[in-house]
């Protein structure tokens, strides 16, 4: 049961993935940012904790 099932999807079939992030407490959707905000966001990196007490990132 490893192994991930591949779907490929045809291009008509594919949709935009709207992606939401908690700013202050409140949901907001990254798209209804401005410019400068999206580029920050996509800089950010991602941790796991049990990485960061292990002494990794």
């Amino acid at each position: 049961m490893n192994q991930q099932a591949i779907t490929t999807l045809q291009n008509h079939e594919r949709v935009r993935c709207e992606v939401w992030t908690r700013v202050m407490g409140y949901h907001r959707p990254v798209s209804s940012w401005n410019l400068g905000k999206q580029s920050e966001h996509q800089e950010r990196q991602f941790f796991h904790p049990q990485d960061a007490a292990a002494g990794g990132c």
